[in-house]
């Protein structure tokens, strides 16, 4: 039995050796060139590669070359990229949830929009509201302010007005990202919808630019002008912390590029 298992083990380590070397590759490979690779005898070399064309793992092309198969391919497309950064995000984002007790989501831009792709809900009944994947523009929200505060281009055309807050002008819009750059956080209020204030601040990617954005966001009876700054600071603390989250595990590029 160990004999069988310590061979079934050995077995598992050279097909690994080859897929690796298979997803290694700049495009399809021989299998003479996985023999060279791997170090293994040409009969091994086959016997494997029929074992992993059978799992879906690896395909041939029209040459007879070797390349990752459809089951791959399937996961890699059921990855979203926003996933990674969730995932690392997450516990800061319910640090500060805990902290403020208001509405804490996590942003990418995409496209013309904000999307939301995280939420750690309120803890009071007013100002609990799903926010996820639900887009906002990004001229009236504070999380869209961060992205256009940091580079990224601002839609072309109108700026609709939802509230009667709403600021349309792009001359008074550049004057208010301005001050997003120079403070830190950008402040909403009233502008999304009626009496919703939000609250946001950047993450970074390795190389500095700006690919996600957190916000803490609640009725203004609880975000009033006097706490807003320490709620800024909160924001800015768990935005910090998770681009150092991020940059610890090598991510340096934005999960997309394409609330308040």
């Amino acid at each position: 039995m160990a004999a069988a298992a310590s061979g079934g083990t050995q077995a598992v380590d050279r097909a690994a050796v080859l897929l690796v070397a298979v997803l290694a590759a700049d495009g399809p490979v021989s299998s003479s060139e996985l023999v060279t690779a791997s170090g293994l005898p040409k009969s091994t070399v086959s016997r494997l590669l029929a074992s992993l064309e059978r799992g879906g793992l690896v395909q041939r092309d029209h040459d007879g070359e070797v390349l990752h198969g459809p089951r791959i391919t399937d996961y890699a497309l059921s990855v979203r990229p926003e996933d990674t950064l969730v995932r690392i995000a997450q516990p800061h984002l319910e640090r500060l949830g805990e902290a403020t007790g208001e509405t804490v989501n996590l942003a990418v831009p995409i496209g013309g929009e904000v999307r939301q792709i995280a939420q750690v809900d309120s803890t009071y009944l007013l100002g609990a509201v799903n926010w996820l994947d639900r887009p906002v523009p990004f001229h009236c929200s504070a999380l869209g302010r961060v992205f256009l505060a940091h580079g990224h281009p601002l839609p072309t055309g109108r700026l609709p007005r939802l509230t009667d807050r709403t600021v349309t002008s792009r001359t008074q819009l550049q004057r208010e990202l301005a001050r997003v750059a120079d403070r830190g956080y950008a402040v909403v209020d009233s502008e999304l919808e009626p009496g919703l204030v939000a609250v946001a601040a950047p993450v970074r990617s390795t190389d500095g630019s700006v690919t996600a954005a957190v916000s803490v966001s609640g009725p203004s009876v609880r975000l009033t002008p006097h706490a807003i700054p320490g709620v800024g600071a909160r924001v800015i603390e768990a935005a910090d912390a998770i681009t150092l989250a991020l940059s610890s595990t090598g991510r340096s590029r934005s999960p997309r590029k394409g609330a308040a």
